[in-house]
């Protein structure tokens, strides 16, 4: 710790176990809840009130406290710290943590253990920045879930309604945050919402809504365009009036700014780029026929021949391209769950808003010009003896010369034909090409986009699978 700490003996979050007494925990704040109170069995028409927070003191060690009191003495502590301060707790009583119960409302931790705070034995004191040694500080900076563990924005679209009700973990960075509105409950509950918007390679818009006014103060400090986050354990939902997914930050949720990992260094380059040139990203700019020559590509891989060569380009810049003889195991053209077609903007190529209608990446609004067109926006797995590639991105003109069919006519086709177009390609051996691009932002380390795919001729496919072919 800092000097003016260093004589003083504080337990290490690591070494707590239930019934220690007589300690002093110092830690930075990670997470913490509002203010909340509840009718006190005891004194009947009175009420008892309590907050969380998190602290950790290490980059592998964090605990959650809660303390209960009356309605001044929880007012007056929770006010007195934020998220990002460091905090020195003095005689907390340590429990075992009924983990399957308590971690359905609160953070997951790794101890076994919890605080409580009382108002006659614990003390808490807030410690000033200069006091405190950086390392400590720094931990702020550290999502509380491993760094590659989160979904990317457009695999939570591509998904749909199957992340409906589910806590997953979103890295993204902050493009606007919406003014605070405050209301009464029908009980007189006063209450807050603010809803902040998120974006990513992937996906130019995705709304979070916060509730609680702790997170709220959060988001007001973040920068819009400058700002990315680690949300860990956030809810996801299909929004039904908007009819598309959205996040909602709740009480087990810890939200890092700028976290310090190499996923959040590229997202956050990814986003200054984007900002000063508005340069387009793989993803961004597929709507654009891919421009290579597919007679250039001749080398024939397994899907298992292909991810140990993704493993050793690793980190590459450049692309690698290949043919595949496989099958489409995944194709969820008749799910309307799932969105698969998407409106593009015509000048950069992003997905635009489909609730304000507007491309957020080049600020043009499509109802005053023709700025917006329909293209496919299908993620595919593909799979072969070896294994399977998933979430593989199937857009553009090259849906069309595959499905054989414009988007138009797709979206003129009922149910059942939509159904029958897809078992037209599912099961059916297909020669595929493909490119691949090295992405840590994506869940598998690779972006893979399909170049063409038509069914295989069985004797070319027999050939080549044979190793007649190049490999």
């Amino acid at each position: 710790m800092a000097n003016s700490f260093a004589s003083k003996a504080f337990t290490a979050l690591s070494d707590l176990h239930p019934n220690m007494a007589n300690m002093k925990i110092i830690g930075v704040v990670i997470g913490k809840t509002d203010v909340k109170g509840f009718p006190d069995r005891k004194n009947i028409g009175s009420e008892r009130f309590t907050f969380s927070f998190t602290i950790r003191d290490s980059p592998a060690n964090f605990v959650n406290a809660t303390s209960w009191g009356n309605e001044d003495y929880i007012k007056s502590l929770s006010g007195s710290f934020r998220v990002g301060d460091c905090v020195i707790i003095e005689n907390p009583l340590i429990q075992r943590k009924e983990i399957e119960r308590e971690e359905k409302f609160s953070p997951a931790t790794p101890s076994n253990c919890k605080l409580l705070l009382s108002e006659t034995h614990s003390v808490v004191k807030v410690c000033s920045s200069y006091e405190v040694d950086t390392k400590l500080l720094s931990l702020i900076h550290l999502p509380v879930k491993e760094s590659r563990d989160y979904y990317s924005l457009g695999d939570i679209v591509a998904n749909g309604h199957s992340l409906d009700g589910s806590f997953i973990n979103i890295l993204a960075a902050v493009r606007s945050i919406g003014e605070p509105k405050y209301f009464t409950t029908s009980d007189q509950r006063k209450g807050q919402r603010c809803e902040v918007k998120l974006y990513d390679e992937t996906e130019s818009s995705f709304a979070m809504t916060c509730w609680d006014n702790e997170f709220i103060l959060l988001a007001q400090s973040w920068i819009p365009q400058e700002t990315v986050i680690f949300a860990s354990d956030v809810r996801i939902n299909f929004d039904k009036f908007r009819n598309c997914m959205t996040a909602t930050v709740i009480s087990k949720t810890i939200i890092t700014t700028n976290p310090d990992t190499p996923e959040a260094t590229i997202l956050l380059n990814f986003i200054r780029e984007n900002r000063e040139t508005n340069i387009l990203t793989t993803e961004n700019s597929s709507y654009l026929k891919e421009s290579i020559n597919l007679k250039t590509i001749v080398d024939v891989y397994t899907i298992e021949q292909l991810k140990i060569k993704a493993l050793k380009n690793k980190g590459k810049a450049e692309p690698f391209y290949g043919i595949l003889y496989a099958y489409i195991s995944t194709l969820n053209i008749d799910d309307e769950t799932v969105k698969v077609v998407r409106n593009k903007c015509s000048s950069c190529g992003y997905i635009v808003n489909e609730v304000s209608n507007t491309c957020t990446t080049c600020n043009k609004d499509s109802s005053g010009f023709k700025s917006v067109f329909l293209s496919f926006h299908i993620l595919v797995d593909i799979t072969d003896h070896t294994g399977t590639l998933h979430s593989c991105s199937l857009t553009g003109n090259v849906a069309e010369e595959t499905l054989g069919c414009t988007v138009d006519e797709f979206l003129a086709m009922t149910d059942k034909q939509k159904t029958a177009l897809k078992w037209r390609f599912l099961l059916e051996r297909s020669k595929i090409y493909l490119k691949f691009v090295s992405s840590p932002r994506t869940r598998g380390g690779l972006r893979i986009s399909i170049l063409s795919c038509n069914l295989a001729d069985p004797t070319e496919a027999s050939r080549n699978l044979s190793g007649q072919g190049h490999v």
